[in-house]
């Protein structure tokens, strides 16, 4: 079960989060996800446990507990999803730019 774990301490190490879950059972994997310009902790992360029931106790008993210093979120995690691409649309029905103004406008003294 791949959990994800929300509002971590900017101070939260992958070792720190492997043993809060692995009081529940049997963990296979922890990761914070990090800011790729920064290399700071972006808050959150996730937590790979193999066993589903031991997953499911570790989310009800966690979620909303204090873990150093902060109120964590826990919940499972969700499909990782493509990310739609504006392909430049504006969503309204037009392509980025001026244009398609009449009347109106900065400086329209012809009008």
């Amino acid at each position: 079960m791949n959990i994800y774990v929300s509002n971590l301490s900017w101070n939260t190490t992958v070792d720190s989060l492997q043993e809060l879950f692995s009081q529940y059972g049997e963990v296979s994997s922890a990761n914070i996800i990090n800011d790729r310009e920064t290399g700071r902790s972006r808050g959150f992360g996730f937590v790979e446990m193999p066993n589903d029931n031991e997953g499911k106790t570790a989310i009800n008993e966690l979620n909303e507990t204090q873990f150093e210093g902060k109120a964590i979120n826990v919940s499972v995690a969700r499909p990782k999803t493509d990310r739609i691409s504006g392909g430049g649309r504006d969503y309204n029905g037009g392509n980025r730019g001026g244009g398609g103004r009449s009347g109106g406008g900065y400086n329209n003294s012809r009008y």
